[in-house]
């Protein structure tokens, strides 16, 4: 029977910290022989393995490799004490880095205009397939560039925050009420009748369509009394439809803007 004995060998990429009193060429100099740094796993890799067979007296041929990395016994303990630290801290960037929930390419929403005062205020959206929101874009006339840019990238930001998993709730509950110019009576928007800023009319506009929160609108709501969120019928029709169809443009309120069209009847002809 043989038997054999594997070797392997890895790469440990590490950095040592220590802390000066002071910074110059004769502290720089004793770095290297001082034992008090904490050291950083920086990463470990599998670098090569080497088989031996046992009781054969004849050398066998093994693989050999190219670059060794020694690391110091004095410096071993705290090297495996900052492994499964290192591991948890790569687990946890892979988390951060994956939380993005980016749109789709093809995507649903709608487009608001609206006038504040002597200001025209577009409002666009975009929506994930399941109706939620996750972009904005502001648009504005009689602004100036810069403050045009700037509506523009707070909207970026804003856009950013939602697709990270940001709440609508916690923008609306920063930005209703903000006071500044230009503000007033709203024309053009079916419930919100007046607003202290943009970001007031903006997000009392997002609260209604996308939150269902009737109390930061001026006019009631010409819906009926019935929840479409908490539907029993097993009407296969209007499932579609919520599915293919805006919830910010409907305000969820599909049976209202349903039009019924099936004793229309249309007759093609085709020419000879």
């Amino acid at each position: 029977m043989k038997k054999f004995i594997v070797e392997t060998y890895y790469t440990c990429t590490f950095k040592t910290i220590h802390t000066l009193d002071d910074l110059n060429d004769s502290e720089l100099s004793k770095v290297d022989s001082r034992t008090d740094g904490n050291v950083e796993v920086i990463d470990v890799k599998l670098n090569n393995r080497k088989t031996k067979k046992i009781g054969n007296g004849k050398k066998e041929k093994v693989k050999t490799i190219e670059n060794k990395t020694s690391v110091s016994k004095k410096t071993e303990p705290q090297i495996q004490i900052n492994k499964k630290t290192h591991g948890e801290n790569q687990n946890f960037q892979k988390i951060k880095n994956n939380a993005r929930f980016k749109m789709p390419d093809r995507r649903k929403g709608y487009i608001q205009k609206a006038q504040i005062g002597d200001h025209k205020v577009y409002l666009h959206t975009g929506e994930y397939d399941d109706g939620k929101i996750g972009e904005i874009f502001i648009d504005t006339n009689k602004e100036g560039e810069l403050v045009k840019a700037m509506m523009n990238n707070f909207a970026i930001a804003i856009s950013l925050g939602l697709q990270y998993g940001v709440p609508l709730d916690e923008y609306v509950d920063a930005f209703i009420d903000t006071k500044f110019e230009p503000s007033g009576n709203v024309i053009g928007n079916d419930r919100i009748l007046s607003a202290s800023s943009i970001l007031d009319y903006v997000f009392r506009e997002l609260a209604i369509s996308y939150l269902g929160k009737e109390e930061l609108a001026h006019t009631p709501s010409i819906a009926t009394s019935k929840n479409i969120n908490q539907e029993t019928t097993d009407d296969k029709f209007l499932k579609i439809v919520k599915n293919i169809t805006s919830k910010g443009f409907v305000r969820s309120n599909l049976e209202e803007k349903l039009v019924d069209l099936s004793d229309v009847r249309i007759n093609l002809k085709t020419k000879n």
